[in-house]
């Protein structure tokens, strides 16, 4: 079976090639990738190389497939897992395996498998922890949505809280308590949004959502409505702290003056993060989901509060499989939708000037469709490109009817008439 593939070589050497992959053994799956979303791992990688805790160190001599934020439709199911997995079955995968204590992870580590290909060989280790992981839902995007949702997910459910006279951590966020999501419009921003109204477990009873940038707040504020949060029982507002001469002051008369008992920062970014710990309610919890690239990042935090308040502080940095089980189930049922998420499509042949300029590029997600070959395109950007492709104009119109969202249908028509395709 021949695929084509984004392979990594080393720091910066991204290249598209052709080439054969090898006849699956009895503890293997032959697949078919139809989507992949592009991340932020995905450039802090490719900047690194061999120098990555994940990537290889003979990543030049044995590169490997990149991408870990995919979903496609098994093909060839090797013969010990045939009574688990079926051809035509529509999966994802959970990429952080933790193998026997190993970080290697598809999309990283390995040379036949990962999201930027046609087709990939998932090894035994995947299904042998379970993180093969069937989907059910409409369309291949979400899927590769539910890994960086979940990531999300374990956020929510890393927060912990606790009782006076007991050690007990009780995990969770505070039901029906004051929240704080702090830059919380970027894409991970959104997806927090949407879980915290959306999720049917625990919420909280306010919700304040800031950032510096008024565009993106307004599109947040469309996507995830005042109203749609009120009607969740969820008092939700969002705020430019640009136009705030007192952030901090701001932020405690929202909440009552009580503070917030549980506070996600989206951005590694000092000052915010001291800006967090200045709003913490009593037995506050402050999640650093940021991934700063510095490993001497550090900001100050007042102690008077973390001995007296109980205030406290936890980091997060993916889901596990239950999370994204949990994501799967969320979106199949249609109780979130972080279609949102999706600003760019594009095909293969896409995959390597996006990842290398990936911090350049505005939006969030980048949608890639493996089997297609057509450059990056904002779905802002459809109707333009539609007064000269009838492909995209009419993709323009599937955006707006469903309120400017990559949806199903818009997925479905693309891979029915793009007229771009992979060879092969």
């Amino acid at each position: 079976m021949k695929t084509r593939a984004v392979r990594l070589y080393g720091a910066n050497d991204l290249r598209l090639e052709e080439f054969e992959l090898p006849k699956i053994k009895d503890d293997e799956i032959l697949a078919k990738v139809i989507t992949n979303s592009i991340c932020m791992s995905d450039y802090k990688a490719v900047q690194q190389g061999a120098a990555h805790k994940r990537i290889p160190k003979d990543v030049d001599r044995r590169p490997v497939m990149l991408g870990h934020e995919f979903c496609g439709e098994i093909v060839e199911v090797g013969a010990k897992w045939q009574d688990k997995f079926s051809v035509g079955m529509k999966f994802t995968i959970q990429p952080a395996l933790n193998y026997k204590g190993s970080l290697d992870a598809p999309g990283y580590s390995y040379q036949y498998i990962g999201g930027n290909a046609t087709y990939i060989i998932i090894p035994q280790e995947v299904m042998e922890v379970d993180a093969l992981l069937p989907y059910h839902g409409e369309g291949y995007f979400l899927g590769s949505l539910a890994e960086p949702v979940s990531c999300v997910v374990g956020t929510y459910h890393a927060m912990y809280h606790t009782k006076g006279g007991s050690y007990v951590h009780h995990m969770g966020i505070v039901e029906g308590g004051n929240m704080a999501i702090l830059a919380g419009v970027g894409p991970m921003g959104l997806a927090a949004i949407d879980y915290a109204i959306n999720n049917p477990d625990r919420r909280a009873g306010r919700i304040v959502v800031t950032d510096i940038d008024q565009a993106r707040l307004d599109r947040a504020a469309q996507l995830y409505s005042v109203e749609a949060a009120k009607k969740q029982g969820i008092t939700l507002t969002y705020l430019n702290t640009r136009e705030c001469s007192d952030p901090v002051s701001t932020l405690m008369d929202l909440s009552g003056g009580e503070g917030y008992h549980d506070v996600l920062v989206m951005a590694p970014v000092r000052a915010l993060i001291e800006q967090a710990d200045a709003i913490l309610a009593k037995d506050g919890c402050l999640n650093f989901f940021a991934g700063p690239e510095r490993t001497d990042f550090s900001a100050s935090l007042n102690f008077y509060n973390v001995h007296y308040a109980s205030t406290h502080i936890v980091g997060t940095s993916g889901g596990n499989t239950d999370d994204i089980r949990e994501s799967l189930t969320l979106m199949e049922q249609g109780l979130i939708n972080p279609a949102g998420l999706v600003t760019h499509i594009g095909g293969l042949s896409a995959v390597a000037e996006t990842v290398y300029n990936l911090p350049n590029i505005p939006g969030s997600k980048k949608m890639i469709y493996t089997h297609l070959d057509f450059p990056l395109v904002a779905l802002t950007d459809l109707a333009k490109k539609g007064e000269e492709n009838p492909v995209y104009a009419e993709l323009a119109n599937l955006v707006d009817k469903h309120g400017g969202l990559w949806s199903a249908e818009a997925e479905q028509y693309l891979l029915t008439h793009c007229k771009e395709r992979i060879k092969g």
